[in-house]
């Protein structure tokens, strides 16, 4: 039997490596360096064709993420009540218009992991003697953290939607980038040393992953 060609949408920018998303409808995204040829990148998502079946199958199963007034919303571990009016928070109630709640919403969340990711980050960085350049926040949806050679850390503002020890280890997982930019077993002796149940929490972050596909 003839295989069923995926379609996908695809973004290129100056980026190295190929990447791919499935979004909340199902559509697959690849992203891909300027010089990717068309056969390289058809290749790469024929290769990818079993994950993304499982990538459709979990989203068609997960939560609707619900923004309606009187819905609770877990951030950074702690629960707010949605409710009508000016996009704030204010104690425990996240208050979002009525009109473009999705986008508020996320202005909101931004600023809101730009305090909570920066503050994590610099309490870290003091603790263990690390030293970077700067925080960002991003719109990210295929991982939840970067740090590039210089020292520039940059998160995706959906990490809000993570608990209080899953964003702690996302920034500890940064920090441990800016003395070791690969994935070697220093850099996870390193990460293990401060964070000892971080296997545990890394799989919980493969489980929150569907959070990438709110916004």
């Amino acid at each position: 039997m003839e295989e069923t060609e995926i379609q996908y949408t695809l973004i290129r920018s100056a980026r190295k490596t190929l990447s791919l998303s499935v979004d909340r409808e199902g559509g697959v995204i690849v992203r891909a360096p300027r010089g990717a040829s068309a056969r390289e990148i058809a290749a790469f998502v024929r290769r990818h064709a079993r994950w993304i079946e499982k990538r459709r199958a979990a989203l068609a199963a997960a939560p609707v993420p619900d923004f309606t007034d009187g819905a609770i919303l877990t951030l950074y571990g702690r629960r707010y009540t949605v409710a009508a009016g000016r996009t704030r928070i204010g104690g425990d109630t996240v208050y979002l218009p009525a009109e473009g709640r999705e986008r508020a919403l996320a202005a909101l969340l931004k600023r809101l992991a730009k305090d909570y990711m920066g503050n994590l980050t610099a309490i870290y960085a003091e603790r263990y003697g690390f030293s970077y350049q700067s925080v960002r926040i991003t719109s990210a949806r295929g991982r939840w953290g970067s740090c590039n050679a210089n020292g520039a850390i940059a998160f995706s503002f959906r990490t809000a939607f993570l608990s209080e020890a899953q964003a702690r280890y996302v920034a500890v997982h940064e920090l441990c980038h800016t003395r070791h930019l690969d994935h070697s077993p220093a850099f996870w002796r390193e990460v293990e040393e401060i964070i000892p149940d971080c296997a545990a929490i890394r799989a919980s972050l493969r489980a929150a992953s569907v959070v990438m596909t709110w916004l």
